[in-house]
C-alpha cells in the first residue's frame, strides 16, 4: 500500500501479489485476474484535487498547445517548401547540367522521364530526396510510385547520389520549378555562324571576302590599262623629241615574254620570292615537330560528341569528371556508358561493344567478372616537361571546354581543335581576365593591381605570375 498527500488531501492505491491476495479479504475486489495468473491492483483515488483538474483545463494552456502543435506543422511545412529566390536557382542549375542533364530533360523525356512539375508527380518532397540519394532502397522497399517508373523504363537503374545534400536537391528542384513555370523554349531561327553572311562580326563574312577580292582584281586590271596608257604616251612623246638611232631602238623594241625572263630584276624577284617561301616552309615545318592540331584518330567506339554534347546537351563534365578535380580531365570509364546504355540503343553494335567491356548480362542484369575497359585512344597530348591543371582552369578560372577543344559538341569525331603550343599558352595568358569576383584570394592582388595600373583596370593571368617559366615548368 501506498499513501500520500497531494495540497493536504489524501488519496491511497494498492499494489499486491497473487499471494497476498489469498491471504487478504479486504482488497480482493480491488483486483482482476488476468491471463497470466497474476493480478494488478487498480488504482483507487479517494480524492482528485479541484486544482489538479483546473490546472490541466486552463484556457491558457489549451492556447499554447494549439500554438505549439501549429508552428510544428508550419516548420515541417516550410522544410519541404521549394525555395525560389535567384541564389537557389542558379546553384540548382550548375547540379543539374553536372548530374541530372546527362539523362533528364526538363520537358520532355529523355533517357528517363521528364522532370517538369515532378515535384506535383512525386508522393513528397521527401521522397524525392530518398529516390535521388538511393533510387534502387526505395523500389526495393516495394513504393508502388518507385517501382511503376522502375518498370517503365525497362528496369534502368537510376545512379545513386549520395553526395548530394538535401539543400542541393532541394535547388535543383527551384531550378526545376522555374523552368516548369517557364514552360518550354519556343524554337528560334538559327543564327547564321560566324563567318558568314550575317554573322556576330568577329570576322569578315565570306560574303564581303569574296566582293573585296573582285574588287582588288579589278583594281588591278585598272592600274595595268593605266599604265598602257602611259607606256604609249612617253613613246609619242619621246618620238617628238630628237633621240640618237639607239634611244629609238631601245624606246621602241618590243615587250616580249622571252624579254621580261631574262631581265635581272625579274631573276632577282624570282629568286627572292622562291628562297622566302621554302625558308618558311622549313621554319613551319621545325615548328610543327610534336604540333598534333587536326589529329583525329579512330576510335574502337564511334561515339559522336556531335550526338551527345550536342543534340542531348549532355555536359562533359558528368563524362570527364577529371576536370572538376584535378590534373586530367579522365577518360570516361564503362561504367559512365551503362548508365544509359543499358537500356538507350541496346541493339546498335557499337553499344553491343560497350556491354562485352562491361561483361553485361542483359537477362540477369548483371556485371560478370570478366570486365575490360575500351581501349580509347588519347587525341590530347601535352609533353612530359609541360604541367597543365583542369580544375585550375575550369573551376577557378571559369574556362570553358570549346575554348581549347574547340566545337567539341558539333564534333562526331573528335580532333585536336587547338595548337596547344608554349606560345599559344603564353598567348591566352597575357589576353584572359582574372575571375576574381566573390573570391577573397584575389582581393588584396586586386587592390594593389588597381593602385598600380588604375581603378576598375582587369587582372590579366600575366598580372599575377602567369608567365613564370615555374607555373608549368618544374
Amino acid at each position: 500500500m501506498y499513501r500520500g498527500t497531494f495540497k493536504e488531501q489524501h488519496f491511497t492505491f494498492y499494489v499486491s501479489s497473487k499471494n497476498s491476495l489469498n491471504n487478504s479479504s479486504t482488497h480482493q475486489n480491488k483486483f482482476e485476474k488476468t491471463a497470466s495468473d497474476s493480478r494488478f491492483v487498480a488504482l483507487e483515488v479517494n480524492w482528485i484535487p479541484n486544482l489538479m483538474i483546473k490546472h490541466f483545463t486552463h484556457p491558457l494552456c489549451k492556447f499554447f498547445s494549439v500554438i505549439f502543435l501549429f508552428s510544428l506543422i508550419s516548420l515541417t511545412a516550410q522544410s519541404q517548401d521549394i525555395p525560389e529566390d535567384a541564389a537557389a536557382i542558379t546553384a540548382g542549375t550548375t547540379l543539374f547540367n553536372g548530374n541530372c542533364k546527362s539523362c533528364h530533360k526538363i520537358h520532355g523525356e529523355s533517357v528517363g522521364p521528364g522532370l517538369a512539375s515532378v515535384y506535383e508527380r512525386a508522393p513528397s518532397v521527401q521522397w524525392i530526396k530518398d529516390w535521388i540519394h538511393n533510387s534502387a532502397k526505395v523500389v526495393a522497399s516495394g513504393d508502388e510510385y518507385a517501382v511503376q517508373i522502375f518498370e517503365k523504363y525497362k528496369k534502368s537503374q537510376m545512379t545513386a547520389f549520395t553526395s548530394l545534400k538535401d539543400e542541393d536537391i532541394m535547388n535543383i528542384l527551384a531550378y526545376i520549378k522555374a523552368e516548369t513555370v517557364k514552360g518550354p523554349a519556343v524554337a528560334k531561327a538559327p543564327t547564321p555562324a560566324a563567318g558568314t553572311e550575317g554573322g556576330d562580326g568577329s570576322s569578315v563574312p565570306s560574303s564581303y571576302m569574296n566582293t573585296i577580292l573582285i574588287g582588288m582584281v579589278l583594281i588591278l586590271i585598272l592600274l595595268v590599262v593605266i599604265l598602257a596608257f602611259l607606256v604609249s604616251a612617253l613613246k609619242r612623246f619621246l618620238d617628238q623629241r630628237s633621240l640618237s638611232e639607239e634611244d629609238k631602238e631601245v624606246v621602241h623594241s618590243p615587250i616580249t615574254l622571252a624579254t621580261i625572263t631574262r631581265s635581272r630584276g625579274f631573276i632577282f624577284i624570282v629568286a627572292f620570292v622562291v628562297g622566302s617561301l621554302g625558308f618558311k616552309a622549313v621554319i613551319n615545318g621545325l615548328y610543327s615537330i610534336g604540333v598534333q592540331q587536326g589529329y583525329a584518330p579512330k576510335q574502337p567506339i564511334a561515339f559522336s560528341h556531335k550526338l551527345h554534347a550536342g543534340a542531348y546537351e549532355i555536359d562533359c563534365k558528368y563524362c570527364h569528371t577529371g576536370a572538376l578535380k584535378g590534373k586530367n580531365a579522365t577518360i570516361p570509364s564503362v561504367n559512365i556508358c551503362m548508365n544509359c546504355h543499358r537500356s538507350v540503343k541496346t541493339e546498335s553494335p557499337q553499344i553491343q561493344k560497350i556491354w562485352a567491356a562491361a561483361d553485361w548480362d542483359a537477362e540477369t542484369l548483371t556485371f560478370g567478372p570478366n570486365q575490360k575497359p575500351i581501349e580509347w585512344v588519347r587525341i590530347h597530348n601535352l609533353p612530359d616537361l609541360a604541367y597543365f591543371n583542369h580544375s585550375q582552369h575550369v573551376v577557378v578560372g571559369g574556362i570553358e571546354c570549346q575554348t581549347c577543344h574547340g566545337s567539341i559538341e558539333t564534333m562526331d569525331v573528335v580532333k585536336q581543335y587547338s595548337l596547344l603550343t608554349m606560345g599559344w599558352c603564353v598567348d591566352c595568358h597575357r589576353k584572359t581576365d582574372i575571375r576574381a569576383e566573390g573570391n577573397a584570394y584575389y582581393d588584396k592582388l586586386q587592390e594593389l593591381h588597381e593602385e598600380a595600373k588604375g581603378k576598375g583596370s582587369k587582372m590579366k593571368v600575366e598580372d599575377i605570375g602567369g608567365l613564370e617559366c615555374a607555373k608549368c615548368h618544374y
